[in-house]
């Protein structure tokens, strides 16, 4: 009996345990039964499936929401739920075309974007839907991208969050190098000792193979918590063997080629840093800048040359030409860093122009090698408002100064910066740009970036094919190549049965010319199409799409007029033809019609977010303060009252089309604007573009006067893209969000991207009284 009774307890015991297990695996009433993520990576072009099956446990309709991050990098190709064994796909259309349909469909309720900015490297991609009790729904995403090399290694990044248990938690990446795999590795933040031999890795000379795939109880914080570990990054990194610098590989009428020479001697650089030191960049800003110049100057090689120029309302340098980096002088370099210190305004024009002058200089004169590399890196964390500001102007100067001889990288600290112009001016000099997020890594972001620019292995490379064989290449010349990196070429045979392909190759190096042909046929890649369980599609070409549409992007944030049109089309057709989502492009997603739900529609971000209603330029700040007023459309708003002229101008609020249905209230922009001078006995009723309040000379009531504010206490907000900070104005100590915003007075189509700090709840303690005091009853 006793024996029987211990029996019965362990089968209770058992019960009870399954029983709690289960229990913690509902959340609100949904169970998420199974997540994957799925990776195939063929020839680094890597094509991802994250699935995930939820289960509604309640005896009421309930709302079950896909949350996933991606990287900023990868293009959403499908999107699908299936519920209860009927499919609701994703559609991609035409932008325009899509928010019509868009429009339409949701003209009887409110909506919610699909995609959004989400933290340095990543978007968030999110559907809900309602579904009925017991019912199950299927989610199904799918994106790809072209993996890049940096620093010697492939990274695949992915984001890990599915804030519970997951009953069957699974990452799997299989990969697939016809070159063969060198190295292989796997890490996660939220990885413990405990996970660590879960991850379970084994490649081949052409496989690869990552799981990762813990159990419910290895799911969880503790052994008692309900709680789920994973919620971090998993990254894997991995790298090809190289015999020869090249490698190319033809499929079915496209080819791409891969070249990244090893072992070849570095260039010596020639790099000038030109660093704003203009009063908004005091205090952190500052100090981890001489961190990271200090790192710097500790990587420099004794056969580089290098100097530094400082702007703030005047311009400064160091030494008035190039120096090497002999130990005496970096020495001096370092005593010299550590002094830097703020002053004034942002004369950017000068700092810019100075750098590229002296540059020019040291070529002219034979100051450096021949056989060198040269750069200028400019960190700034404003907008230019000293000497010239214009930023178009400042664009045509730079370009036609440089003249394309060397690449220009522009450095944006901080939210301040007009960063459209930034990464303009830099891809129109061969370079890019990058955003320093104002965090306390700062300092190692700087040097990160260094670092991907500090090994220079050739120079003016040219990748050149048979211009009789090949139609739509992709860019095939580069100033630079970079230790570590990889240039990728990607083409289109004008006959789709041509299976050979004959490259001239040349560069110039630290001791020679590069200079050589080479040539492929089709039949070593024929073997990777053997591979079945790698390859999904014809992933050459969707390479080969991917890399364009990219290019071209790109090349359209810089250009103008007919030429950007051209562009625009060009990538909008490869977008639909290959289904990808791009900013041209959106998917709509459609939704069951029960429980209200509302169909979604899926953009790529890009660096803006959205509009206030007021923006005020503080020009003595170099600066801006943003805020709403959140009314209901038809409110009607004072903006002017001036007994003196007799002016009054109001302003009609009309709702968003684009509404988000997780918010308590609707969007709202100025749709009317009622301007009415009593002297005159004029009415006139006009549609704005946008209003802005300058302080400065507009007579805009209480904005006529200077207003002057101070802020404090700069800390990491709820969006990690936008700071917190403390406000004090008015004598009043205000809560306020650092961002930027569109201002359309110089660009009334696209908007100049304004920064800006934001006052929350309607602008109190900014504006005099409360918002409701400025509601009237009727545009005059």
């Amino acid at each position: 009996m006793l024996a029987q009774n211990v029996t019965h307890e362990a089968l209770g015991a058992k019960r009870d345990k399954k029983r709690n297990a289960d229990n913690d695996l509902v959340v609100n009433g949904i169970e998420i039964s199974n997540m994957k993520i799925d990776s195939k990576i063929t020839s680094r072009f890597a094509h991802n499936v994250i699935t995930s099956q939820a289960v509604n446990r309640g005896n009421v309709h309930k709302e079950v929401i896909f949350d996933v991050e991606l990287p900023k990098t990868a293009f959403i190709t499908n999107f699908s739920m299936t519920i209860d064994g009927v499919t609701y796909p994703g559609i991609i259309k035409e932008k325009e075309v899509a928010k019509k349909q868009y429009e339409k469909a949701v003209s009887k309720g409110q909506t919610a974007g699909l995609v959004k900015a989400s933290g340095r490297k990543t978007e968030k991609f999110t559907v809900s839907v309602n579904i009925e009790a017991a019912s199950k729904v299927t989610f199904e995403l799918t994106y790809e991208e072209l993996l890049k090399r940096q620093f010697g290694k492939y990274e695949m990044f992915i984001k890990v969050k599915p804030k519970q248990l997951v009953k069957d938690f699974e990452i799997e990446v299989n990969i697939f190098e016809p070159q063969g795999i060198t190295e292989l590795e796997a890490e996660g933040t939220f990885i413990t000792n405990d996970l660590q031999n879960i991850i379970k890795k084994t490649f081949t000379e052409k496989k690869g193979l990552i799981s990762f795939k813990p159990t419910l109880d290895q799911q969880r914080t503790c052994a008692t918590c309900s709680q789920s570990v994973l919620d971090g990054d998993f990254t894997v990194r991995y790298d090809v063997k190289r015999t020869t610098p090249d490698n190319l590989q033809i499929v079915n009428g496209y080819f791409v080629h891969f070249f990244a020479p090893t072992n070849l001697p570095k260039l010596p650089k020639n790099v000038i840093f030109v660093i704003d030191i203009s009063g908004s960049m005091s205090g952190r800003e500052i100090e981890q800048t001489r961190q990271a110049l200090l790192k710097i100057l500790d990587d420099i090689k004794d056969d580089d040359f290098f100097n530094f120029i400082l702007f703030g309302s005047e311009v400064h340098t160091w030494k008035e030409a190039l120096i090497k980096a002999t130990p005496e002088n970096l020495d001096e370099a370092r005593k010299f860093v550590r002094s830097i210190d703020t002053a004034g305004m942002t004369n950017l024009h000068g700092g810019i122009m100075r750098g590229i002058d002296m540059l020019n200089a040291a070529h002219e004169g034979n100051l450096v090698l021949k056989r060198s590399a040269s750069i200028i890196i400019m960190l700034t964390d404003g907008q230019p408002n000293v000497g010239i500001s214009n930023t178009q102007d400042i664009q045509e100067h730079v370009k036609k100064a440089i003249e394309g001889k060397y690449p220009l990288y522009n450095l944006g600290f901080g939210y301040g910066v007009d960063y459209s112009f930034l990464e303009k001016m830099a891809l129109e000099n061969k370079g890019l740009a990058r955003r320093i997020y104002p965090d306390s890594d700062a300092a190692l972001q700087l040097q990160g970036f260094y670092d991907e620019v500090s090994n220079p292995m050739l120079t003016d490379v040219e990748l050149n094919y048979p211009e009789n064989e090949i139609s739509d290449l992709t860019k095939n010349s580069f100033k630079h190549f970079y230790d570590g990196s990889e240039i990728v070429v990607a083409g289109r045979f004008i006959d789709s049965n041509q299976n050979s392909l004959t490259v001239d190759v040349r560069g110039e190096g630290a001791k020679d010319a590069l200079s050589y042909t080479t040539q492929q046929d089709a039949e070593q890649t024929a073997e990777a199409l053997k591979e079945q369980e790698y390859i999904f599609g014809d992933y050459i070409e969707r390479l080969w799409a991917y890399l364009t549409i990219e290019q071209l992007l790109e090349k359209r944030i810089a250009a103008t007029g007919e030429e950007k049109e051209n562009l625009t089309a060009e990538a909008l057709d490869l977008s639909l033809k290959y289904k990808f989502v791009t900013p041209l492009t959106s998917m709509v997603v459609t939704k069951p019609e029960s429980y209200d739900n509302q169909d979604g529609i899926a953009d790529k971000p890009i660096e803006v977010d959205g509009d206030p209603h007021f923006i005020i330029s503080v020009p003595q700040k170099d600066d801006a303060i943003c805020f709403n007023i959140n009314e209901n459309p038809g409110a009607v708003l004072n903006l002017v009252n001036d007994p003196v002229t007799g002016i009054t101008v109001n302003g009609e609020l009309i709702g968003d089309k684009r509404a988000n249905s997780d918010a308590k209230i609707q969007n709202t922009y100025f749709g009317k604007l009622g301007i009415a001078n009593k002297h005159l006995d004029l009415k006139l009723t006009v549609t704005p573009e946008r209003i802005t309040l300058q302080n400065g000379n507009e007579k805009t009531g209480q904005f006529f006067h200077t207003i002057d504010f101070t802020i404090l206490e700069i800390h990491p907000g709820s969006d990690p893209k936008k700071p917190d900070a403390t406000m004090i104005v008015k004598n009043n100590e205000l809560r306020v969000t650092r961002g930027w915003q569109k201002d359309y007075r110089r660009d009334p189509k696209h908007g100049i991207d304004i920064p800006c700090w934001f006052v929350h709840n309607n602008g109190a303690g900014l504006i005099d009284g409360v918002h409701t005091d400025y509601i009237v009853s009727s545009l005059f």
